[in-house]
């Protein structure tokens, strides 16, 4: 944790507040934290349209 703090930029306390199971984290501490773990946030559609 003390790791990604650093590379995060936020304190080791914040990231344990934001990120437990009930936590709530904003999406930019979630990407930064994702980032920092060599990891990334993708959208996909559900279900494929069809065309109009």
């Amino acid at each position: 944790m003390t790791q990604i703090a650093f590379e995060t930029g936020r304190s080791r306390e914040s990231l344990y507040r934001t990120l437990p199971e009930m936590g709530n984290p904003e999406l930019d501490t979630l990407v930064s934290v994702l980032k920092a773990v060599g990891l990334r946030l993708s959208v996909q559609p559900i279900a494929e349209s069809k065309p109009a």
